[in-house]
C-alpha cells in the first residue's frame, strides 16, 4: 500500500486529502450540531470565503458526507446537513480538534524552539 501508484493508495491519499481539509474539518464539526444555512455557516466559520465554503460544501456532497435540501420559496431556502456517513466522520473530527487544542501549546512552543535554532544557524 506504500507504492503511489497503488489504486488503493491514491484513493486514501485522495479522501485524505479531503477530510483533512481545515474547511472540511471546521464545516463537518459545525454541522454536527445540526442542520445550517449557507450564512449560517459563513458566520460560524468566519474566516471562510463564501467561494471557498461553497466548494467545500459542493465537495462534501459529492461525497456523500452533507446533504443539500432546497425548499422553494421566494427566495429559495437551501440547508445543509450531515448524513449518516457523515456524522461517522464527526466521531474522528471531533478527536483530531481535541488533540490539536490539548497539544496546541506544545506545538507552539516547538515551533519556536525550532525557529529560534534556525535564525541562529543562519546568523551563523
Amino acid at each position: 500500500m506504500k507504492d503511489p501508484s497503488n489504486p488503493v493508495c491514491r484513493t486514501i491519499s485522495t479522501l485524505l486529502s479531503r477530510i483533512g481539509d481545515k474547511w472540511t474539518v471546521l464545516v463537518v464539526a459545525t454541522l454536527g450540531d445540526g442542520s445550517r444555512r449557507f450564512n449560517e455557516l459563513r458566520r460560524e466559520i468566519p474566516s471562510v470565503s463564501q467561494r471557498m465554503l461553497t466548494l467545500t460544501l459542493r465537495n462534501l456532497e459529492r461525497d456523500g458526507l452533507v446533504k443539500r435540501t432546497v425548499t422553494p420559496t421566494i427566495p429559495p431556502r437551501v440547508d445543509y446537513e450531515l448524513t449518516a456517513l457523515g456524522h461517522s466522520l464527526l466521531k474522528p473530527v471531533t478527536a483530531l480538534t481535541e488533540w490539536a487544542l490539548d497539544h496546541v501549546e506544545q506545538i507552539h512552543r516547538a515551533q519556536a524552539s525550532f525557529d529560534a535554532e534556525l535564525d541562529k544557524a543562519e546568523a551563523a
